[in-house]
C-alpha cells in the first residue's frame, strides 16, 4: 500500500521524504527526526555489506545490534510523550505494536533453539577435525569415525519440512556414493529427526515460524494523514518500529534453523520513507539468496551453514574415495579440507555465544518495553 505525499499537504503536520514537520515545537520534531535518521543509518549500514557477508553470523549480530539501538530510542520517545500515548489514535497504535512484539518473543525462543542446533553441528565438526587431525597418521579407523560424525551431521541439518525427497537430497549433497543406502538412511533419519525435535524444540510442536511472521505483519500499514496529525507525528515512529520489528524477525527466520521456516512475508513499505530503500533492498537480496539452487533445501540461509554443508560435502567425498595407504596427493586434499573445516569451527566458536546473548537481550528488551508501555496505558502487563 503506497501513500501519496499529497495526502499530507495542507496539514498541521506534513510528511516529505520520511520527515515530519510539526507546529508542536522543536523538541518533538528533533526526537522524531533523530529516530528516523537512526533507523535509516542502521539499515544503510546493514545494506552496505557485500553479498558474501550478507547473512553471516557477524551480519546477523549487526542486525540485532541495530534493532536494540532503534528499540531503545523508540522507548525513550514513548516515555517522553506518555500523555500523547494515552490519547487516540496513538493508544491503539501503540497497543497494536505491543501485540506484535509479543509474537516476536516466540520467534526469539525458536531462534535460540536454532543456535543450540548449530552448536550441536559444531561438536560433530570438531569430532571430524579430531579424527583427521594433521598431527596424526590417517588410517581407516580415523576415516570411519569422521564418516559417522558426518552422517549424524547430515541428519541434524535436515530441513524442518523433512520429506523423503529432502532426505534423499541431503544424502546426495553430503555424499554422492550414499545412494545405495538412501532407503535405510531415510528411515533412520526420520526417526532421529523426530526424536531430536521433540527433545530440543522449546516452542510447541505445531508452532510455525512462517505463521508467526504473518501474524506480526498482519494489517501493518503506514499511518493515515489524520492519524499523523492527531498524534503530532508519533504514529510514524510506531509504524517505523513495527516495520523494523517485522524485518528483523523475518531475517532471523531466514538465517537460523527454526520450526516451519517460511519467507513469504509481504513488505509493502512506501519508498518515500528514508529507511525504506535499504530495507527493501535487503529483503530482495535475501529472497534472491533463498532461490539459489544450492540453498533451496537448506535449513537456514546463514552463510556459515552453507560453509558447513560445503565442507562436509568435500570431506565426505574424500572419505568415500580414499584407498589405504593414502597417496601424498590425497593426504594433501584431506589436510586442505580440514583447514577449511577448522576455519568454520573458529567462526562458530567466536560468534555463537555473543549471538545468543543478543537474542536474549532482544527478548528481555521487548518484554521490558511492553511492560513499561502497558503500565503507561494503565493496562495490566
Amino acid at each position: 500500500m503506497h501513500i501519496a505525499k499529497t495526502e499530507y499537504q495542507g496539514s498541521v503536520l506534513s510528511h516529505r521524504g520520511g520527515k515530519i514537520h510539526s507546529m508542536e515545537g522543536p523538541s518533538l520534531l528533533l526526537e522524531l527526526d533523530s529516530f528516523q535518521k537512526q533507523v535509516t543509518d542502521r539499515f544503510n549500514e546493514l545494506c552496505s555489506v557485500e553479498n558474501g557477508d550478507l547473512l553471516s553470523l557477524s551480519w546477523v549480530r549487526m542486525l540485532l545490534d541495530s534493532f536494540l539501538c532503534c528499540q531503545g530510542e523508540f522507548r525513550i520517545i514513548l516515555h517522553n510523550h506518555r500523555a500523547q500515548v494515552l490519547k487516540p489514535p496513538l493508544d491503539r497504535l501503540v497497543s497494536d505494536f505491543f501485540e506484535r512484539s509479543v509474537k516476536a518473543l516466540d520467534v526469539c525462543n525458536a531462534i535460540r533453539d536454532g543456535i543450540e542446533q548449530i552448536r550441536q553441528w559444531q561438536k560433530l565438526l570438531e569430532i571430524v577435525l579430531c579424527a583427521l587431525d594433521h598431527k596424526r597418521s590417517l588410517g581407516e579407523g580415523q576415516f570411519c569415525r569422521a564418516k559417522k560424525a558426518l552422517v549424524d551431521l547430515a541428519i541434524g541439518m535436515l530441513d524442518e519440512k523433512d520429506s523423503s525427497a529432502a532426505v534423499s537430497h541431503r544424502n546426495r549433497s553430503f555424499g554422492p556414493n550414499n545412494t545405495g543406502r538412501d532407503h535405510h538412511n531415510s528411515n533412520h533419519q526420520h526417526r532421529s529427526l523426530r526424536q531430536s525435535r521433540s527433545l530440543s524444540w522449546s516452542v510447541s510442536r505445531n508452532w510455525s515460524a512462517a505463521r508467526q511472521l504473518q501474524a506480526i505483519g498482519n494489517n501493518l500499514s503506514p499511518p493515515k494523514a489524520n492519524d499523523l496529525v492527531a498524534s503530532n507525528g508519533l504514529a510514524l515512529s510506531v509504524y517505523t518500529m513495527n516495520s523494523v520489528l517485522l524485518f528483523v524477525m523475518w531475517a532471523l527466520v531466514a538465517a537460523i534453523p527454526c520450526q516451519d521456516r517460511g519467507l513469504h512475508v509481504h513488505f509493502s513499505i512506501p519508498r518515500q520513507f528514508s529507511w525504506a530503500a535499504p530495507m527493501l533492498s535487503l529483503h530482495e537480496r535475501i529472497m534472491e539468496e533463498s532461490k539459489k539452487r544450492e540453498r533451496k533445501n537448506s535449513c537456514g540461509l546463514l552463510r556459515e551453514i552453507h560453509q558447513i554443508e560445503k565442507c562436509a560435502r568435500v570431506v565426505n567425498g574424500l572419505a568415500d574415495s580414499v584407498r589405504f595407504p593414502l597417496t601424498e596427493e590425497k593426504e594433501k586434499e584431506v589436510r586442505q579440507g580440514m583447514r577449511d573445516l577448522s576455519h568454520v569451527c573458529e567462526i562458530l566458536k567466536d560468534e555463537l555465544d555473543p549471538l545468543e546473548r543478543q537474542v536474549r537481550d532482544v527478548f528481555h528488551r521487548i518484554v521490558r518495553g511492553r511492560t513499561e508501555g502497558l503500565d503507561s496505558l494503565g493496562r495490566p502487563s
